[in-house]
């Protein structure tokens, strides 16, 4: 029984690390008429297979009394094998059985034995994160796109998100005070590009309340939330006091973030002319992996504002609270997406709460309700950094989930008014695969294999070409780059064990951590040469053993090497973030040289 119930635990957990998974839904108990429209969505929900319930399990309440010998007398009529989920089994007479490959065609027989009280699929729930900020519950825009849910998962950890604004309240500096609801927050060195010093204090309150949204301390007991909150920001001020700038200083912070190892640039700001020079700075940015969001504008009208509009950027247009696109909000067909914005003609709480300066005292802290395009815009900047922190390794795997996780209004795909939809965090994040195969790894190791080849003396290679050929280098190389990815197409209704093997197998090697921590974490023992090493000390002596161990140390090496190029993920239980490439760049040497020892010829 013990091990029936570890099957059920390692199955819900593949389950919710799924790469294929759909997004997850609330469910209550259904009473009086609504329980056959229940029925029937639980029905759908395994026949799609949903996330909510546990692939192949069943739970089975029999009536008080029935006892193990009675039912496994029905087990060979029903085809599964039962047993009690608890000690509490026995008396409350819950059962539950796993490996059933015909759910509903199992459960419908199980239905009419008149000792069962009860028979259903075995439901998967999640707990579902709250803050304990005192003013969370005014936050009526966190709700809406899903936030408590998105947060039981990721939370940006790691993450730098460039602020490009009027400043951030970040610091006490001069007569500037850092708000009380960004302390704790992660913050890295930024610069004032109005008054060309390192200092980046906010002296209008724009700025400190767009962070706010991305990062604000949370859980603190104090204030209000932060969408990504474990994220890091980096602040950039290029708007004045009067909350204006040019469009040189926007440009040169824009390079600035790409430089400094930003992933995510926020710019709640715009104008109706078109510079090159911004242009080129977001084609820079996203050239460098950074993903880049910006505000519509706020004209109202049926035109995208710059830099929203440049080729590169995610054009965030806003809703209010009743989901439906606010008059301010400008729209067209550069729009890609819609978030909480705010609108406040029916009073303040239909704007954005958050923690900001009183503008005319900057070292005063007051709570402010905002609206505008520039406050939707922060909502998306911030889901992306939880995507990175998820995995993803640039732009396009950013946009591609937040767009797939968007909700579509009016049944449109995309419209000119709302873009892709309005933003759901966590349908984002659960439509997140991981994306493609990263074939440069798979370059970066062939690369590296040339070197290694090329570092060896004559009679001690193994060949230029017959390597590459052998099945026993060969796979291993490409589990450890790009995984045999294409089990996900061709076996996509797999489930029970064969689906957890699909899972596992199409992913590449390192990023198995996925499904063992989860994808809020990007664990440094799966991205680092330990397993190679491991693997290498029964090589020793069993030479057979050696091809597989070179293929799979250059495999490692290249994934290693092309994630230190591409901009290293936050890896987990590290102090420092910028340790992360240091560490891929030791453990990719370390890789080679194991990979040189396995491939080396001993009988010369």
């Amino acid at each position: 029984m013990r091990m029936r119930r570890w099957n059920v635990v390692l199955a819900a957990l593949a389950l919710s690390a799924s790469a294929c998974a759909s997004a997850s839904r609330e469910s209550e108990a259904p009473v009086g008429p609504d329980v056959a429209v229940a029925q029937a969505e639980v029905a759908q929900a395994v026949r799609g297979g949903s996330d909510d319930v546990v692939s192949g399990a069943i739970v089975v309440d029999f009536k008080d009394g029935t006892t193990p010998a009675e039912f496994d007398a029905w087990e060979q009529e029903w085809g599964v094998d039962l047993e009690f989920n608890s000690l509490e089994g026995p008396r409350t007479g819950v059962t539950l059985a796993v490996g059933v490959d015909d759910v509903e065609d199992v459960l419908q027989r199980i239905r009419q034995h008149p000792a069962v009280e009860s028979a259903e699929p075995l439901m998967q729930v999640r707990s579902s994160y709250t803050p304990n900020d005192p003013q969370f519950g005014s936050q009526w825009n966190l709700r809406m796109i899903d936030m408590p849910k998105a947060w039981d998962g990721n939370r940006g950890k790691g993450v730098v998100v460039a602020v490009i604004d009027t400043g951030i309240a970040y610091e006490d500096h001069d007569d500037f005070k850092q708000v009380p609801d960004l302390k704790g927050v992660s913050f890295v060195k930024g610069y004032d590009f109005v008054n060309d010093d390192e200092h980046a204090n906010d002296d209008h309150g724009h700025g400190t309340h767009v962070a706010g949204t991305i990062a604000q301390a949370t859980n603190n007991g104090e204030g209000v939330a932060g969408v990504a909150f474990d994220a890091t920001l980096m602040p950039l001020k290029v708007l004045t006091h009067f909350g204006s700038g040019t469009s040189a200083d926007i440009a040169d912070a824009i390079r600035f973030a790409a430089d400094h190892d930003a992933k995510v640039i926020n710019m709640s700001l715009g104008g109706g002319l078109y510079s090159q020079v911004m242009a080129s700075a977001v084609e820079y940015a996203r050239k460098k992996g950074v993903t880049v969001v910006a505000a519509s504008g706020n004209t109202g009208q049926g035109r995208v504002e710059f830099p929203a509009a440049y080729p590169g950027a995610v054009a965030v247009g806003a809703v209010g609270p009743d989901g439906s696109r606010t008059p301010y909000s400008s729209y067209g067909k550069e729009l890609d997406i819609a978030a909480p914005g705010g609108d406040k003609r029916q009073g303040d709480s239909g704007g954005i709460l958050q923690n900001t300066i009183d503008p005319r005292d900057p070292s005063r802290s007051v709570y402010a309700w905002y609206q505008g395009t520039s406050m939707a815009a922060p909502h998306v900047a911030a889901v992306a950094a939880m995507l990175y922190g998820a995995g993803a390794s640039g732009p396009d795997e950013v946009e591609q989930a937040l767009y797939a996780g968007a909700k579509a209004v009016g049944d449109q795909a995309w419209s000119e008014q709302y873009g892709h939809g309005i933003l759901n965090a966590n349908a984002s994040l659960q439509a997140f695969t991981g994306g493609g195969p990263r074939w440069p790894a798979l370059g970066w190791a062939a690369a590296l294999l040339a070197l290694v080849l090329l570092t060896l003396r004559g009679r001690e290679r193994p060949g230029f070409l017959n390597v590459l050929f052998r099945p026993a280098f060969f796979v291993p190389l490409v589990l450890s780059t790009v995984g045999f990815f294409f089990l996900r197409s061709w076996f996509s209704g797999a489930s029970g064990a064969a689906g957890d093997v699909v899972s596992v197998a199409s992913l590449p090697i390192p990023d198995w951590q996925r499904i063992i921590f989860g994808r809020a974490t990007v664990s440094p023992l799966f991205y680092s040469a330990l397993i190679p090493l491991v693997l290498s000390l029964p090589a020793i002596t069993w030479r057979g053993f050696r091809p597989a161990v070179g293929g799979l140390a250059l495999g490692f090496a290249g994934f290693l090497t092309y994630a230190a190029w591409v901009g290293a993920p936050a890896l987990a239980w590290m102090p420092f973030t910028f340790l992360a490439k240091p560490w891929l760049g030791i453990n990719s040497v370390v890789c080679l040289v194991i990979a040189r020892a396995m491939l080396k010829r001993e009988d010369a």
